[in-house]
């Protein structure tokens, strides 16, 4: 009898371990799944979610979604309809791209849908939704919101910090044309946006400028930018464990981080209110005087007690401000700017209306927008093609609720793809084109009334400066149309200028937009002079002047407490600024005797050289080369 071949009997007593390693992996991932589907089933029993993307176990369509997510939902838009779903992680996710759905979100179920959800990072930096982004819909934010509306973006808060705006748009038109004249050639217009968006939007709230003229940052200014940059770092380092609940355990937030942080931040709001709650004397060269009393730090002190604010509320919601408008304003300026020069007819009909408007004799101001519907139009195309933050904050649904047929179960998240909505062929003719006739031949409001175009939002989450932003965006568009033309680098053609986004909430351009900008006004209009009416008013350098010319010290104080002193001083700056004019933190003289005004001028700034020009009503007096 032959013998049995013992390789190929089964084995007896002998357990196949690798074997085993992977039937019980199989039967755990299995396991795992049907219990899911069991919770799932659970929470949401016969829900009819928006067609979407199948969703893999454990991890959703987490890694489906591309970098540049407003482009990635709008393509599964075109397959799955305007309204889809998908999970991120554990999370379910709506995404409306059409307006008739967007007004269902934001208007028509906004009472159950203005919910926030809250990242680990934004719960930190916001104190739990202590302030007003971050806040879920209820009292809280139903207060913070009454008095971002009632107090703080009022047009007459607004029209007092005018000045502010004009003064830094017009230290920007300065530092291109010195570039200009030294032979820059090329021009990196994002640097000199991001340079005037951050001093605009930390004057007008904080009351301070942290970055000169000369581009010199003081201790502040970079203790700030330190903390933003910190700020930024850590709530990019929550990742994958974000969107996956069950495994936060094994990634715990760096507290301590967030801790400092946060801790750099209050004790740098706090030493700004500080200087504000003593009273105001004079705060050194890198205070802003102007309209003190309508700076937002200030205004917010004043009406704590009234809202009933906790210090940590008002921190939080200075910061909210900071975060919301120191990139937004640059972002939309350097795209319109490079569709500008992609389109040079559009360039040359926006410069030629200037030209007939406001001429070559002065600076275009604010109060020039009424007479400027084209550059008007050329904001809100620019607006409509790049929204500065194209997928809306995400909403949370704090019940259950049907949106366009579907159900949207409470504590989802959803998202309005305002970047989709502003593309839509069905609503839109050409809509890939930069045409801003589009807003001449229709009557179109951008700020959250039709929804169309709503890159500000719309219903209770609305951003409140909405009309900030947009005044900004102007302003900056017309000095830099006015004073320049704009044309590409030498050997590229405007339609090889990159429109690439960058991922992010808010989106920059992939590649800065790099261009060429020719002077086209007489030199003039583009130094750094102060323009002064030598009627009632001359603005002195210094403490130091002041006092040689008769001013105590016990004078200036009475002065600067007296209620006329901020008005004199922004009619005189606003004056100032239509003539290119820059202030300088320092006090007034003031005299009935335009005679003496005058020769005490030139006796204590004897190297003052005067340069007359006349204007068409009052004699307007420049220092040349300050």
């Amino acid at each position: 009898m032959a013998e049995p071949d013992l390789d190929e009997m089964p084995s007896r007593g002998v357990i196949d371990l690798a074997g085993l390693q992977v039937d019980t992996y199989y039967t755990v991932v299995v396991a795992t799944a049907v219990v899911l589907l069991f919770i799932l089933k659970a929470v949401w029993p016969s829900k009819k979610l928006a067609p979407g993307p199948r969703p893999r176990p454990f991890v959703g369509n987490l890694y489906e979604v591309k970098p540049v997510r407003f482009r990635c939902f709008m393509e599964w838009a075109e397959k799955y309809g305007p309204i889809l779903s998908f999970w991120m992680g554990t999370t379910l996710n709506t995404v409306v791209s059409s307006a008739a759905l967007a007004k269902e979100v934001l208007k028509d179920q906004d009472q159950f849908l203005s919910g926030r959800p809250l990242t680990r990072a934004a719960a930190r930096f916001s104190r739990n939704g202590q302030d007003l982004i971050w806040a879920d819909y209820g009292p809280h934010y139903v207060k913070v919101r009454k008095l971002c509306t009632l107090e703080l973006f009022t047009h007459k808060r607004l029209e007092a910090l005018r000045s502010v705006r004009e003064e830094e748009v017009g230290g920007m038109v300065n530092a291109i044309y010195n570039d200009c004249q030294t032979g820059a050639g090329t021009v990196d217009v994002k640097t000199y946006l991001s340079a005037v968006a951050f001093n605009n939007i930390t004057r007008i709230v904080f009351g301070k400028k942290f970055v000169n003229q000369d581009g010199e940052i003081d201790a502040q200014g970079k203790e700030f930018k330190a903390v933003i940059a910190e700020g930024m770092k850590l709530g990019a380092s929550l990742k994958t464990s974000e969107h996956i609940k069950y495994l936060r355990w094994m990634f715990p937030l760096q507290e301590e981080a967030f801790a400092r942080n946060n801790a750099r931040r209050d004790n740098l709001t706090k030493a700004i209110m500080q200087e504000f709650a003593t009273g105001g004397g004079d705060r050194g060269s890198d205070a802003d005087s102007a309209g003190s009393s309508q700076h937002f730090v200030n205004a917010l002190l004043n009406f704590q007690k009234q809202y009933d604010l906790s210090e940590v509320t008002v921190i939080t919601l200075l910061w909210d401000m900071i975060t919301a408008g120191m990139d937004t304003t640059a972002i939309t300026v350097e795209w319109a700017m490079a569709e500008l020069i992609r389109n040079p007819d559009v360039q040359r009909k926006a410069q030629e209306e200037l030209d007939n408007v406001v001429g070559y004799e002065r600076v275009v101001t604010e109060g020039d927008f009424r007479d400027l519907p084209y550059l008007q139009a050329v904001a809100k195309e620019a607006l409509r093609l790049h929204p500065p933050t194209p997928l809306m904050l995400p909403h949370k649904a704090t019940e259950d609720v049907k949106v366009g047929g579907f159900d949207i179960p409470k504590g989802s998240t959803v998202h309005v793809n305002a970047f989709a909505i502003a593309r839509d062929p069905s609503t839109w003719k050409d809509p890939e084109s930069f045409r801003p006739e589009r807003f001449l031949e229709e009557d179109i409001d951008i700020k959250g009334t039709d929804f169309r175009v709503i890159p500000f939002g719309a219903g209770r989450r609305v951003c409140p400066g909405a009309q900030l932003g947009l005044v900004l965006v102007q302003i900056m568009l017309g000095r830099l149309l006015h004073h320049f033309t704009w044309s590409p680098p030498e050997g590229m053609r405007p339609e090889d200028i990159d429109l690439t986004e960058r991922p992010g909430v808010v989106t920059f351009m992939l590649k800065p937009l790099q261009a060429v900008a020719t002077p086209r006004l007489p030199s003039a209009l583009y130094r750094t002079v102060l323009g002064i009416w030598f009627l009632h008013v001359i603005l002195v350098w210094s403490k130091h002047y002041a006092q040689l010319c008769g001013i105590t010290p016990a004078f200036w104080k009475a002065l600067r407490s007296s209620g006329c002193h901020d008005a004199v001083k922004l009619w005189v700056y606003g004056f100032a600024s239509g003539f290119g004019g820059r202030k300088r933190s320092c006090p007034l003289l003031l005299s009935i005797d335009r005679r003496m005004v005058q020769d005490r001028a030139v006796r204590v700034f004897s190297n003052w050289t005067l340069v007359f020009r006349l204007a068409s009503t009052p004699t307007v007096f420049y220092t040349a080369g300050c």
